[in-house]
């Protein structure tokens, strides 16, 4: 990943060394065996005219954690994921990557190391950019190629992540003849090309059939098995999206934090119920969940 490290730092080279990060290093930002937060918010409001999105929520993820946050429509999932990716600033309170408030960072290099996946992100796509295009551009930060240079080995790691999805022999298919489940793993794999520490997934089973959902949970649960794997956040409504290997989740209600901890301890029948204010029953089956409502 040399070439991708060199290419990101070049986007500002003017960069001090007391800044967010280190000028000749990409992806450390502090001494990793000393600094186990990840990501930190601290009393984070946010609002829009006069609706309050997100009211004073701290909440913190730790490295070898992997998370699912869940909520009802409107409970501000979406808001604190964007936040905490640095891509909106909070109306009052902190956000911080790594402890490095979010404001200090430069945009760039932060969404490098805190990689967000969203319908927004399919929807920034050119819809004729070939699929290793779409994924390797990713190297430059940038959402479609304008004729930038791609190394051998940037080449290879797209590659490498088009198969790990099963879906390398799309390489040169335009990106907008692929089935939506196609587009989400190959979506999945470019949040992966620049080696994050943080990969952020917004609803990314939206519209995928069942077969194609379950492509995706077993990608998933594939990434963060791995010994140098990613910190995961998957933002989701559906307790069956939750791949095997999640260990913590947040559940929002109201744009605030209503519970939060390990995941056998928060996602209970009568935690989901009160958040989703229906009677639920919750099940685990070898790592997979499922809720279904229970009779009036």
């Amino acid at each position: 990943m040399q070439s991708v490290k060199r290419r990101l730092n070049s986007i500002n080279n003017s960069f001090d060394e007391s800044d967010c990060f280190e000028k000749d290093t990409l992806y450390i930002l502090r001494d990793t065996e000393t600094m186990d937060t990840v990501i930190e918010l601290n009393d984070v409001s946010l609002t829009r005219g006069e609706t309050e999105i997100l009211r004073e929520v701290s909440w913190h993820t730790s490295r070898q954690e992997q998370w699912v946050v869940l909520g009802a429509n409107g409970a501000g999932k979406t808001s604190l994921v964007r936040v905490a990716s640095g891509k909106v600033a909070p109306s009052s309170g902190q956000a911080c990557f790594d402890g490095v408030p979010l404001e200090s960072c430069q945009p760039q290099e932060l969404a490098a190391r805190c990689s967000l996946v969203s319908l927004s992100t399919t929807q920034r796509l050119r819809p004729s950019t070939r699929v290793i295009d779409v994924v390797r551009s990713a190297a430059w930060g940038v959402s479609s190629p304008f004729g930038e240079e791609y190394e051998d080995i940037d080449t290879a790691r797209a590659r490498d992540l088009l198969a790990l999805f099963s879906v390398a022999h799309l390489e040169d298919r335009p990106f907008h003849t692929l089935s939506e489940g196609e587009r989400q793993r190959i979506v999945l794999a470019r949040g992966l090309m620049s080696d994050p520490e943080a990969l952020i997934l917004d609803e990314p089973a939206a519209g995928l059939d069942l077969g194609a959902r379950e492509l995706l949970v077993a990608a998933m649960a594939e990434i963060i098995s791995g010994r140098a794997a990613p910190q995961l956040l998957l933002v989701t409504h559906h307790l069956e999206e939750i791949p095997q290997g999640i260990t913590h989740a947040l559940v929002m209600k109201a744009g605030e934090v209503f519970a939060s901890g390990p995941v056998e301890e928060v996602l209970t029948g009568r935690v989901l119920s009160e958040a989703f204010e229906l009677a639920l029953s919750v099940e685990n089956d070898n790592g997979r969940w499922l809720a279904r409502g229970l009779p009036r």
